[in-house]
């Protein structure tokens, strides 16, 4: 029994990641005057190699990632391989005046398998990964005071029932901030591509992939189980003040100095 259950997790198990980093990063101008905002480094170790080694840690194999901004600046960071993850580009050259539900919709052609989609501000404990290296999930957490942007609300069995566009001062139910990690079924990836077709064919670019997402879920033709990301330290860094409160919740890790004792003659 327990090894059917080691095969089935095994095989669903994803090992391909999205990451969108295309957009300008302005709001933490001057970091990414000459630099992606995925280089900008938190403490010792920037946002991408902190996620690379998420990655690395939960046995993912290949990375798409959407560029734009100093596209040149990652790829002569990364190159094509990182260890066992293979490394592959797509360039938005509509960067500057599209938003991320653009840098989505250029993913279409390069992934046919089901990924884990990331976006290039965020750190976080590896740990938090465990459960989103499945299909249609989505990451999440409680909402609090000092949290703002797109919020759901989640049903007593974690699935999502409604996107709520930005949060409001005051509310009846429970809500939850969306941390902008998603995986992905093949069959959900599939529609995601139909709906954003019909998004971009009618020149609707400037807006986020959330737009869809909600969409989708009111018509019941997407499904997400929430994954709770409350118990371990995670951050989305937009601004200087956010990469200060990062900084604090991801702090330099200590060189071990190994000490010799000298050999006395």
């Amino acid at each position: 029994m327990n090894n059917d259950s080691d095969n089935y997790c095994g095989q669903n198990r994803i090992t391909t990641a999205l990451l969108l980093a295309a957009g300008t990063g302005s709001r933490l101008f001057p970091l990414t005057q000459n630099s992606p905002k995925c280089l900008t480094l938190v403490n010792d170790k920037s946002i991408l190699e902190r996620l690379l080694n998420n990655l690395k840690s939960q046995g993912f194999k290949r990375l798409v990632i959407v560029t734009g901004h100093k596209k040149e600046c990652i790829m002569d960071y990364l190159g094509e391989k990182s260890g066992n993850i293979c490394i592959e580009y797509v360039y938005s050259p509509l960067y500057k005046i599209t938003n991320n539900i653009y840098s989505l919709w250029m993913a279409r052609n390069i992934i046919n398998e089901p990924f884990v989609l990331f976006e290039s501000d965020l750190v976080m404990n590896t740990t938090l990964l465990d459960d989103m290296v499945y299909p249609d999930r989505m990451a999440v957490a409680l909402m609090q005071p000092w949290l703002n942007g797109t919020t759901v609300s989640i049903n007593k069995d974690n699935m999502v029932t409604k996107f709520q566009k930005g949060t409001t001062d005051s509310y009846d139910d429970i809500r939850y901030k969306t941390v902008n990690i998603y995986s992905f079924s093949l069959l959900s990836w599939q529609a995601i591509v139909k709906k954003l077709n019909q998004y971009i064919s009618e020149g609707i670019v400037n807006c986020y992939y959330e737009t869809v997402f909600a969409e989708m879920i009111d018509n019941k033709s997407l499904a997400f189980e929430s994954v709770s990301f409350d118990y371990k330290p995670w951050y989305e860094i937009d601004t200087l003040k956010d990469l200060a409160k990062a900084e604090l919740l991801f702090p330099k890790e200590e060189k071990k100095v190994v000490m010799r004792e000298n050999a006395m003659s």
